[in-house]
């Protein structure tokens, strides 16, 4: 395996990872692939929701008083933003959570305790999306690639093309989108449009994410992303159906190794380009 040839600045923005989460395949995906790019010579700062499952006691989470201290408007209204910090286990690797008391604070992740979703997912991701890239704008830390998993990172490629797309941090970052089939795009309401619009973005620029009416996440996604990759088990596919494109790259395997060394394989070439 090649290894990239200098040091690169790798951000993973997830919806959940091990072991502050288990939800699904992301979780463990997300924990081996971060600290094999940081053995690989890397980089890497992961950006997480803090949810209120999540035993700050346990995991030792503590507040970044200097990052902290942001509000985060979504459809007009403010948020405070405020963020945490834990080591992961068994890695020198740091973990920042995003947390605010409105959208986080609840001890369940997408759904209520009878398995509806909640009314303000789409609330929550774009508070979680705008509040990824101000924070890495408070780090003053260019990423070369901004890796994201999960359907509550699907605005982060729009964003960063084009609500961000003057920022100095941003002008040579790769976005990749890592594809799953769960998602909870079918409770949005009309009005996500509208409420994810934020700096100079207009309706247009959201109006892929639109679909026969009904919002389609990895549409707006696979028009915005430099890459969307899609890890499939060769003996089990993960479902996902998408039309013919040069962006998308299937990453089948059998052992967890073999994913990730094709991560960093893909890593490698986009910053070859």
């Amino acid at each position: 395996m090649r290894r990239i040839m200098s040091k690169k600045k790798i951000l993973y923005v997830t919806q959940e990872m091990n072991p502050f989460t288990d939800l699904t395949e992301i979780s463990g995906i997300l924990r081996e692939l971060a600290q094999k790019a940081m053995e690989s010579g890397n980089e890497v700062r992961i950006l997480m929701p803090r949810y209120g499952t999540i035993n700050e006691r346990r995991h030792r989470l503590h507040e970044v008083v200097r990052l902290s201290g942001m509000n985060i408007i979504v459809d007009d209204d403010d948020y405070p933003l405020i963020i945490k910090v834990a080591s992961l286990p068994g890695a020198r690797l740091q973990v920042y959570f995003l947390d605010n008391e409105e959208f986080f604070k609840r001890k369940q992740i997408f759904e209520d305790n009878k398995g509806k979703p909640f009314d303000d997912n789409q609330e929550r991701m774009i508070f979680f999306c705008k509040g990824v890239i101000e924070t890495v704008k408070k780090f003053g830390w260019p990423p070369d690639i901004i890796h994201c998993h999960g359907w509550m990172t699907s605005l982060m490629p729009v964003y960063i093309k084009r609500a961000y797309k003057t920022e100095p941090l941003f002008q040579k970052s790769k976005v990749i989108f890592s594809a799953y089939p769960n998602n909870y795009a079918d409770s949005f309401n009309d009005d996500f449009l509208e409420k994810a619009q934020i700096n100079n973005l207009e309706e247009e620029d959201l109006m892929s994410f639109k679909k026969n009416g009904s919002i389609n996440l990895i549409d707006g996604v696979l028009e915005y992303a430099d890459n969307i990759a899609i890890a499939r088990r060769t003996e089990s596919e993960n479902g996902l159906k998408l039309d013919e494109s040069d962006k998308v790259r299937n990453l089948d395997y059998t052992e967890m190794s073999d994913l990730l060394e094709q991560y960093i394989s893909f890593y490698n070439e986009l910053l070859e380009d």
